[in-house]
């Protein structure tokens, strides 16, 4: 964990060796560019076992679609599939549509060997953050975070989120040595195992200012803290 100003973005750039002794055409530096499309759409995947190869499964069909795969959840006989388009909505007709599309695929699949209850959904309000543009797109609102790696020997944060920088996710957290300033840390994006906006006034105002209400689908209505009890609960 660290905390530091934030500096503009530099291009990867690799330098090769320059010959002294006359020997060939003499090269001036190489550069290295990186998708940098490819990397902010890079997604927190924590899912394992069937989770996994739901996602394996889905992740194509919903790019096909023009959606993207959120994150999915197994908990108890529900298959839990949050979905969104690149401009964070997912109507109800967004849902209906993977779901006839996809329901057939992992039918034959047969990923979950039992009967089981399929739920597509969008994010809703207080959504998990699972790409660096998210923590870009909410900055300044209330974010709690959880490593999966400690960081200064903690794996739980909490505080104001400031954005995405060079594979950092940036947030003023209280200062743990009792100043008043608040302290802005950045943690590794790669070694984040779930992010989530805390729900406030501030954030249901933002949303309703950002995305027509029918956008949000029926993830408004799911219940994440009720999630990860019953997940607790199948686990043991």
């Amino acid at each position: 964990m660290y905390a530091f100003p934030k500096s503009p973005i530099a291009p990867l750039r690799i330098h090769s060796h320059h010959r002294s002794d006359g020997v060939g055409p003499a090269r001036g530096p190489l550069f290295l560019y990186v998708n940098m499309d490819e990397i902010i759409d890079q997604r927190i995947a924590r899912e394992q076992g069937p989770a996994a190869r739901v996602a394996a499964l889905a992740e194509p069909v919903l790019k096909d679609m023009g959606f993207r795969l959120v994150r999915i959840k197994t908990f108890g006989s529900t298959v839990q599939i949050m979905a969104e388009r690149p401009d964070g909505t997912f109507t109800i007709d967004d849902c209906e549509k993977f779901s006839r599309g996809f329901s057939p695929m992992l039918d034959v699949a047969d990923i979950i060997s039992a009967k089981y209850h399929l739920e597509i959904s969008s994010p809703g309000i207080d959504r998990p953050l699972v790409r660096p543009t998210d923590f870009e797109t909410w900055a300044g609102h209330d974010v709690k975070l959880e490593l999966a790696v400690p960081q200064a020997g903690r794996k739980r944060f909490r505080g104001s989120l400031e954005g995405y920088h060079a594979g950092e996710v940036r947030l003023y957290i209280e200062n743990p040595e009792g100043g008043k300033e608040p302290l802005l840390v950045g943690l590794p994006f790669a070694d984040i195992a779930e992010a989530t906006l805390v729900l406030t006034d501030a954030l249901i105002e933002a949303a309703k200012a950002r995305l027509p209400e029918k956008a949000y689908g029926d993830g408004a209505e799911i219940d994440e803290d009720q999630i990860k009890l019953e997940e607790e609960n199948d686990n043991g």
